[in-house]
């Protein structure tokens, strides 16, 4: 078992930087890749950013792709999502996840979930 929390969402502005972060306890943190998904009023949760136990293979969905950086610090149980230039588009619930497939965008592939933070962008 491993229990996920967010922090770090809130309001911004088009063309701000938000940093969020997740962190997992009841588990290593090093056994697992860590993800974080978003989820848009009346969209599906889409995946955004992975990478693997050690940080050194990652993968993001083309949306965010240049402007988005994913990292991990193992020494704090925490995986960071770095988001610069936001856009309106970006607003949406973000969650991080655990699991044992770092390439995976599918929701199924993903072992366990925090319950999100609120991001929201204004034009």
């Amino acid at each position: 078992q491993a229990q996920l929390a967010e922090s770090g969402g809130g309001l911004a502005q088009a063309g701000d930087s938000l940093r969020l972060s997740c962190v997992l306890s009841g588990n290593i943190f090093s056994n697992y890749a860590m993800a974080w998904f978003r989820q848009a009023p009346g969209k599906e949760r889409e995946f955004v950013a992975s990478l693997n136990w050690s940080g050194d293979l990652t993968a993001y969905a083309d949306s965010v792709k240049g402007r988005t950086t994913i990292s991990r610090d193992n020494a704090k149980s925490t995986v960071y999502l770095q988001m610069n230039r936001l856009q309106p588009e970006d607003t949406a619930v973000y969650y991080c996840a655990a699991g044992f497939v770092y390439r995976s965008q599918r929701m199924g592939a993903w072992d366990y979930w925090g319950q999100g933070t609120q991001v929201t962008v204004s034009s």
